[in-house]
């Protein structure tokens, strides 16, 4: 009898061992797949089920679920669009989620553990589940104003307060509507997904902070500078002036941008050559100052430097290894220099900041159903960039540019502005005609007491052919962005 009910025991056990573990294996070894499963209607009716909290900027709502009627019960709804569409990114649990709706997910779905309790709270209280509102640090004036002026050309431009390293503006062209692909029309999405992914201007990029990148051209002279004067050199400090200058090792040959000498005199400062923008000089210093040394000063600024705002950001790029000729052309933002307007801003925001580099922002804060801060993001020093009394001596040769040097496009009446423009290069064709330039400014204003930094990135020539410059186009954009600041 005993070993008769050993056997059933034995059985039973067995059998809740099979139980267990076949549970085990569905619940934990499997859920991700089966979550991802496109046949799991469950899984997708739920993810639509919450309402999903809020994206703010300013006070105004940018991102919103709305009550639909349907199966689905809510869905995204983005009441301006393409406006700020490289910010908000999209959420649609099909074909997933960009930007804010990415990187801030577990808040805005509810799922964060520091809105456990407030779950429970509003189960026990028969309440659906909600998400978190995520508040932004996006000036809607600044982005407004960002836009407008960026108009119809391909690019991208980003505002920065220095203090605090918080994003005032961040837009990208060309873009696209983000209510589009938060539709719940599977077939109509994914026709309109498949055709942003593929169209050659790259819509769903955010060239603000990542993409293919660009070269940032004499912008980068802000960089090399620094590490001169890191490096023992003085806005005194002089090289030969010749029109042309050949790279050692090469039949190459680097020209200014007038194809004439850097102003009269057989020698040039430092600070007349970042002034109007010679590249024969800053080709000269890189060469003197060594790559390791510009590349430690531009990691100092963010380059090579992996990091989120929290979205995650492309890396910019000063590449390594460089022998005498390439370093040479890195003196003037060329060869394989890459970067976007998020880390040329950090540049000119570390500057305006006495040397600190504020780890860059898009988030002030996340608040849950009952107003009550879930998170804060407190200003956080990202590096020490900079002694602040050598930003002092580069500032000045800043303004000296838009004062009456090839930044002068920027100039505010009654306001110091600093900055550096860029017309970058990037190579011939096959047919080996010259490609359009990429135009570029970054800088800071009011010089003295700053309250926003800015880059703007403007691609193909800004719609002008070769007769372009970032004087021309990229200048005026920056200044429209500052005076949106400023005249608040």
């Amino acid at each position: 009898m005993n070993r008769e009910l050993r056997r059933v025991g034995f059985v039973v056990l067995a059998m809740f061992l099979v139980l267990f573990g076949s549970t085990t294996v569905i619940q934990v070894l499997q859920a991700d797949s089966l979550i991802a499963d496109a046949r799991n209607t469950r899984a997708l009716y739920e993810s639509y089920d919450i309402e999903r909290g809020p994206i703010l900027a300013g006070g105004e709502v940018i991102a919103q679920s709305v009550p639909t009627g349907d199966q689905f019960v809510f869905q995204r709804q983005y009441p301006q669009g393409e406006l700020y569409g490289a910010v908000t990114g999209y959420y649609n649990p099909t074909q997933g989620s960009m930007g804010i709706e990415q990187s801030m997910n577990e808040y805005l779905s509810g799922s964060s553990n520091s809105q456990f309790f407030d779950t429970i709270n509003r189960i026990i209280a028969g309440q659906p589940p909600k998400g978190a509102a995520v508040e932004l640090t996006i000036d809607p004036v600044v982005q407004q104003a960002a836009w407008d002026a960026l108009g119809d050309l391909r690019g991208a431009v980003v505002a920065i307060e220095p203090s605090t390293g918080r994003i005032l503006a961040m837009v990208s062209k060309p873009t696209y509507d983000p209510n589009v692909l938060a539709s719940h029309n599977t077939q109509e999405m994914l026709a309109a997904y498949d055709a942003l992914d593929t169209d050659p201007l790259q819509p769903l990029v955010n060239r603000a902070i990542g993409g293919n990148m660009n070269p940032p051209g004499s912008s980068f002279k802000v960089v090399v500078a620094a590490a001169a004067l890191a490096n023992g050199y003085t806005p005194d400090s002089t090289f030969p002036n010749p029109a042309s200058f050949r790279l050692p090792g090469t039949s190459t040959s680097v020209t200014n941008f007038t194809r004439g000498t850097c102003g009269p005199g057989e020698t040039v400062t430092l600070a007349e050559a970042i002034r109007l923008s010679c590249n024969v000089p800053m080709a000269e210093l890189a060469i003197e100052l060594g790559d390791a040394k510009i590349r430690e000063q531009a990691q100092k600024f963010g380059f090579n430097q992996e990091f989120g705002i929290p979205t995650a950001v492309t890396p910019s790029v000063y590449p390594r290894v460089l022998d005498e000729a390439q370093t040479g052309l890195t003196g003037f933002g060329q060869y394989d220099v890459r970067t976007h307007p998020l880390e040329m801003a950090m540049v000119s925001a570390a500057v305006a900041n006495g040397g600190q580099l504020m780890q860059p922002t898009l988030v002030d804060q996340v608040t849950g159903s009952n107003l009550e801060v879930l998170r804060g993001f407190e200003p956080k020093v990202m590096s020490d960039a900079l002694d602040p009394d050598l930003c002092t001596q580069l500032t000045g040769m800043m303004v000296a540019g838009v004062a009456t040097g090839q930044a002068n496009n920027a100039r505010i009446e009654g306001v110091d502005v600093a900055g550096k423009t860029g017309t970058a290069q990037n190579g011939v064709d096959q047919s080996g005609r010259e490609n359009p330039y990429t135009l570029w400014f970054t800088g800071f204003a009011p010089a003295e007491n700053p309250e926003v930094a800015v880059a703007v990135v403007v691609e193909n020539d800004g719609n002008l052919g070769h007769h372009s410059s970032g004087n021309i186009v990229a200048s005026p954009i920056a200044k429209t962005v500052i005076e949106a600041v400023l005249n608040q």
